[in-house]
């Protein structure tokens, strides 16, 4: 093959070797193109799903206006306070006939319980009667003594919780637990931690409505001494129980009942014996962890929280514990009734003793569940 030959043999194969090649770039090419929109489609895709998150975060204002504060450490679950399983052993009465039967009172062996859905129910053998439903009119055998919504020193009456009687029944004493939240609202009023709670005074002859304490952090249960010179008052916020001064020498004052309990008080109820009922619904376990403890000095967290969830979907994220515990004078423990988990007697606002067995109601559970006292 001469020289022109092999010029012309060489040039009618390059191109077999270059069309060779070009499979193999196409494929590189691509490649790195559909990577980069792949890349382009993730980030934009986080974009979308990031930038409401960033709103919330950073322009929704939170619906609470939480307040650091402080809480000791909580007391170890011993002694008195150890678990146990006895509130298991009640039993559950009127099961889905109720809703929230939170507080109980009885005259003779006939019960009477408030409900969440604003009724007061009579309870005979297994029957229920309706009284009267509350409401802004209420209807049936009722007389409204003190109306929600009306300002008291200087403040509304927004949230009217508990209330105690003088044997006279010419004193009602009766907190209102929050200026700005509702009984529906009990989870924020908790979470906010505000000081806004009072107790208050109704003197049923004239109806006049005084302020007796106030910037107490969710006063809830309350119960009157036998003297009836003072009100046990449970504060809820704080894990623990104060007595305001109502009468006598010392009106005006107060001083702790208790401090620092295991879990956090709701309702107050004498017992046989001398002592007080108090129910908790959760615990500050220790050893264990305490969300509530946690979230105490971090309000930024708390006003997080709300941001993104709702009270229903956080009621989830806190431990059911029933605990109720029978204090006497100095706050001391004698006896505790225990339900891990609340598998018996689930979110219980009240212990009412009655011919030897407690009553315990209950803020959100459809029943009121039965112990009989001879049994634990």
């Amino acid at each position: 093959m001469n020289e022109t030959e092999g010029l012309r043999f060489r040039r009618l194969h390059r191109p077999q070797v270059i069309t060779d090649e070009l499979p193999e770039h196409r494929h590189k090419g691509s490649g790195t193109y559909s990577g980069k929109v792949f890349q382009v489609t993730l980030l934009s895709l986080g974009g979308f799903l990031l930038l409401p998150l960033l709103v919330v975060v950073f322009i929704l204002e939170s619906p609470i206006k939480p307040e650091a504060f402080s809480l000791k450490e909580p007391p170890l679950m011993r002694g008195c306070w150890e678990a146990n399983l006895k509130l298991r052993e009640a039993e559950r009465l009127f099961q889905d006939q109720l809703l929230g039967p939170e507080s109980l009172a009885n005259i003779g062996d006939v019960l009477y319980s408030g409900t969440a859905d604003g009724k007061i129910v009579k309870l005979i053998g297994r029957r229920i009667h309706t009284v009267t439903r509350l409401g802004r009119l209420p209807c049936g055998d009722s007389k409204r003594l003190v109306a929600g919504g009306q300002m008291v020193g200087g403040r509304r009456l927004t949230f009217i919780n508990d209330l105690t009687v003088t044997q006279d029944g010419k004193k009602v004493y009766f907190t209102d637990s929050s200026s700005r939240w509702q009984r529906r609202d009990y989870l924020q009023l908790i979470m906010e931690a505000t000081a806004d709670g009072r107790v208050l005074e109704l003197d049923t002859e004239s109806r006049e409505v005084t302020v007796v304490m106030e910037n107490l952090r969710f006063p809830n249960g309350i119960q009157l001494l036998p003297h009836e010179e003072s009100v046990l008052v449970a504060e809820t916020t704080m894990a623990r129980i104060r007595r305001v001064h109502v009468a006598g020498l010392n009106k005006g004052g107060m001083d702790t009942f208790v401090d620092n309990l295991p879990g956090f008080p709701d309702n107050i109820r004498p017992s046989s014996s001398g002592g007080y009922w108090v129910s908790m619904a959760a615990v500050r376990a220790n050893p264990g962890f305490s969300m509530l403890d946690f979230l105490s000095q971090r309000p930024w967290i708390k006003k997080l929280i709300f941001k993104l969830f709702s009270q229903d979907v956080l009621l989830k994220f806190i431990p059911r514990y029933s605990l109720v515990a029978e204090l006497h004078d100095g706050g001391v423990c004698t006896r505790s009734f225990h339900d891990p988990g609340g598998l018996v007697a689930a979110h219980i606002s009240e212990a009412h003793e009655h011919d030897g067995s407690l009553y315990l109601g209950s803020f959100r559970s459809p029943y009121i569940a039965k112990l009989d006292l001879q049994k634990v």
